[in-house]
């Protein structure tokens, strides 16, 4: 029998031990997925961290505007492989395709995104967030307007930058913690 991997490098705190307004924040993801996806338990070791973390993720990740939600987990998978980043790649993954209701979409994003069945303008928003994630200071004027041409606004530019940015922190904490995805998100949207 093979004993089960930690989720974490680093201690995880148990729910009951958790700050109250963190404990009610998982125990409600807990209800919604049916589970308690490992980067809550893993972020809660340092809980004023965790409330930065979660705040500016769903600033980003669910707000309103004209990125879809499906549109800014492809950014989350695209970057998210870039960086190596196993626990993204899943979980953004299983997310990707229940927004997009497509069980393929994650896959083709992850593994090379210029072949997947995405539109051009998709095709130029992950271009865009690619560049932001491993060369931002090369972002130019022309990737501006290039952007501009497939209908984004200043507005979404930002919001594509942002979520790049902020899931190249992510990536590196999830790695550095070796942060393992749960089992349930693999079946997820299939």
């Amino acid at each position: 029998m093979t004993a089960t991997p930690s989720i974490s490098r680093f201690p995880v705190p148990e729910i009951k031990d958790l700050p109250d307004d963190i404990r009610e924040r998982v125990l409600a993801v807990q209800e919604k997925a049916g589970f308690v996806p490992n980067v809550f338990l893993v972020m809660a070791h340092r809980p004023d961290e965790f409330r930065a973390f979660f705040a500016y993720h769903d600033a980003l990740m669910e707000k309103p505007g004209n990125l879809t939600k499906a549109e800014r987990e492809m950014i989350v998978v695209a970057t998210s492989n870039a960086n190596q980043c196993q626990y993204c790649v899943i979980a953004h993954g299983a997310i990707l395709r229940i927004r997009a209701k497509n069980p393929r979409i994650a896959d083709q994003v992850a593994v090379n995104y210029r072949k997947a069945d995405i539109t051009p303008r998709q095709k130029a928003m992950l271009d865009f967030a690619m560049k932001v994630s491993a060369r931002a200071q090369e972002v130019d004027d022309q990737d501006f307007g290039m952007l501009q041409q497939h209908g984004f606004t200043q507005d979404d530019i930002w919001d594509i930058a942002g979520i790049a940015a902020f899931f190249g922190l992510s990536n590196r904490m999830a790695n550095v913690t070796s942060m393992r995805p749960n089992d349930e998100f693999y079946a997820m949207g299939r």
